[in-house]
């Protein structure tokens, strides 16, 4: 989201769209190449990607990435990033990375909008075998939010999970209290890590500090889909593996776990988590709480191409070449709906499977049938989860008892504060989770 902004926004779409299907097939090995050998390599493809050398790019490919990407789908993928930042300018600083045991070049690029970082995994032949394109993240080190005071709270790091799948997370206790209520916050789409960082920002280790300095302990913990990039199989993936299960399964753990109140555990999710929290409180049966922050209401096809034209329209015009892009979306969402698309067939970067689990779920349905209270958030300078989805909520759950609503008039999906027209930029901007929603959660949550 962002210039690093239009970079920014630019990976808040794409993990869900492109990245995380590329992030699932990686296939790493021991490198023997040379780290110059290694930049130059990537180097090239980059060049053969600016000069639209689809082919030749492919040819860099290992067998299982041209199985996942070929050539038509790598230009289309391409043709997100230069819609979002312009053209190629230059490439700027590389570096050899190790994840794993694995090596990866980080290629910092200078496009006509913004900087993104693009990572590039090498097999041992020397062949690509993962490709992502990343925001450029500069060093800015977290700072507590003045609102917070990590003398009140401790803070510690858990592994807990479904058997194969375990996670790390982590938990922040009040000092004082027993019995303590708890809150599982869920994250949205794409690859999250536990604190939903996003550039600078840190949303999800904002409320956690926030709300444990309030006396209420947080738990929070890394997607599946970010530990597991790998094991993931994409074609088989659907909401219930990348988001449900994990729930579920630390609101069990923290249930479980020494000093909480066992019956004053509360569900939080953002974004899509948000879209998914009813439905997840309902299977679980015995919560005190659920909080929608930002969730949306409609189908994410349709969130998706209404953030691309809005996005579009930022300049106050729409060229050509927006257009034509803006098109080939709207058939892609007409295909998602239409039932169309093939189960294992990728389309906005997620199978035709992924789309299709996403339609039965009808969060405001979840919603009605929830046996305890519930609290729906929103920021009214949200152009990705908007207004419209807000007054779905009111609308669907005005005859529900126990539902309260917050509206937000000057903040945006991260519930950071801005003026005037919402804009990607913003979120390249250090900045922390307004106090007002930290002090009405934890009203809320304290009260129920």
């Amino acid at each position: 989201m962002e210039t690093a902004g239009v970079g920014r926004d630019l990976m808040k779409k794409v993990r869900s769209m492109i990245v995380i299907v590329c992030v699932c097939l990686l296939l790493f090995s021991q490198l023997v190449l040379s780290e110059e050998g290694l930049k130059k390599k990537a180097e090239t493809f980059l060049m053969h990607l600016k000069n639209e050398e689809f082919e030749r790019a492919f040819d860099q490919f290992n067998d299982e990435m041209k199985k996942a990407m070929p050539p038509k789908k790598l230009e289309k993928t391409w043709n997100e990033v230069v819609f979002k930042l312009g053209e190629l300018h230059s490439l700027g600083e590389s570096g050899l990375l190790e994840e794993g045991g694995y090596q990866i070049v980080l290629q910092t690029c200078d496009f006509e909008k913004g900087r993104i970082d693009v990572k590039i995994v090498f097999d041992e032949e020397g062949e690509i075998a993962g490709l992502w394109f990343l925001p450029h993240l500069e060093s800015h080190p977290y700072e507590c939010p003045e609102y917070a005071n990590k003398d009140l709270f401790r803070e510690r790091e858990l592994i807990f999970g479904v058997e194969g799948w375990e996670l790390p997370g982590n938990l922040t206790v009040p000092k004082k209290g027993k019995n303590l209520p708890v809150v599982v916050l869920v994250h949205g789409s794409g690859p999250n890590d536990r604190d939903e960082t996003l550039g600078p920002n840190k949303p999800f280790k904002d409320l956690a500090y926030g709300l444990s300095s309030r006396g209420i302990a947080v738990f929070r913990y890394d997607k599946r889909t970010k530990v597991y990039p790998n094991k993931i199989d994409v074609f088989n993936l659907t909401v219930e593996q990348e988001t449900i299960e994990d729930a579920l399964a630390a609101i069990d753990f923290v249930r479980a776990t020494d000093g909480i109140d066992e019956n004053r555990v509360f569900l939080l999710g953002h974004s899509l988590g948000g879209q998914l929290v009813p439905e997840i409180g309902g299977r679980d049966g015995k919560l005190s709480g659920v909080v929608v922050m930002a969730g949306s209401a409609r189908p994410l096809e349709e969130a998706i191409l209404e953030q691309i034209e809005y996005i579009a329209k930022l300049d106050g015009k729409i060229t050509k070449d927006e257009e034509r892009e803006i098109e080939r979306i709207r058939k892609q969402v007409r295909l998602i709906k239409e039932h169309k698309v093939g189960e294992e067939e990728l389309v906005l970067g997620v199978p035709g499977r992924y789309w299709y689990d996403l339609q039965k779920r009808d969060p405001i349905k979840s919603a009605l049938a929830l046996n305890c209270p519930m609290l729906v958030l929103q920021g009214k300078r949200d152009y990705q989860v908007t207004w419209e989805d807000y007054n779905l909520w009111k609308e669907g759950l005005s005859a529900k008892k126990g539902v309260a609503f917050r509206l937000y008039s000057d903040l945006n999906h991260l519930f950071m504060g801005g003026e005037g027209r919402p804009t990607p930029e913003e979120y390249s901007i250090p900045n922390h989770v307004d106090e007002r929603v930290i002090n009405d959660l934890a009203g809320w949550i304290l009260s129920n």
